[in-house]
């Protein structure tokens, strides 16, 4: 089992939220989608209600021991994770095994969840000032203004960039939406998670089939 059920719900619904809170503020803050919007107050409450609700799904997450133990392996630098930095050919195969003894997550996936929760906290703080500028002076709102919106253009390059590698790859997709993972999907890129969970016992229906044409 890659990913249980609970860890799978706190994906989506973190997923969701953040997809709102992107539109929304495309919506808001884009000259050339906000002369579409009708609403606008409707859109800046949802966006409003998302942000501030982004950091909950993560929260109660850590009610799952699948989901706090995942969380210690992505805080976790492995020498393997540095060499996936380094070479070029860190997702090349050797007789159907990655070359690189890749753990559960790869050096990417790590920066990609630091990157984000940290995105969180920010666009959180900053969102808390804009929202309630009452307490603050104008040096702290004009600044979390300009933090906020750069910090959202980042963040949408990156959540494009994270789409654009779930969808070409259908194994990884497929272990977000199911839970399984095809064994030989699991040894090409995460070999030595792979090996873990054969060692540990766990083999088929753990893993799933493999369906035509996932690599």
């Amino acid at each position: 089992m890659r990913f249980t059920r609970a860890e799978r719900s706190i994906h989506h619904v973190t997923a969701l939220l953040m997809l709102v809170c992107l539109v929304t503020a495309a919506l808001l803050y884009l000259p050339s989608l906000s002369t579409l919007v009708g609403r606008r107050e409707m859109v800046k409450t949802v966006h409003v209600w998302c942000g501030f609700a982004l950091p909950v799904p993560i929260v109660l997450g850590l009610l799952s021991r699948a989901f706090r133990a995942d969380l210690r392996r992505l805080n976790r630098f492995a020498p393997a994770d540095w060499q996936w930095l380094r070479r070029g050919d860190r997702r090349a195969v050797r007789d159907g095994r990655g070359v690189l003894p890749v753990g559960k997550f790869n050096a990417g996936q790590k920066l990609n969840a630091a990157f984000t929760a940290g995105a969180i906290l920010v666009m959180l703080g900053t969102g808390e000032i804009l929202t309630f500028p009452g307490p603050w002076g104008d040096r702290w709102r004009t600044g979390s203004t300009f933090v906020h919106d750069w910090l959202f253009l980042a963040v949408l390059v990156v959540t494009a960039g994270h789409l654009w590698e779930a969808l070409r790859d259908r194994g990884a997709l497929g272990g977000m939406l199911t839970g399984r993972v095809d064994r030989d999907w699991a040894a090409r890129h995460h070999a030595s998670w792979a090996d873990a969970m054969e060692s540990s016992g766990e083999r088929s229906p753990e893993f799933a089939k493999r369906p035509p044409g996932t690599s």
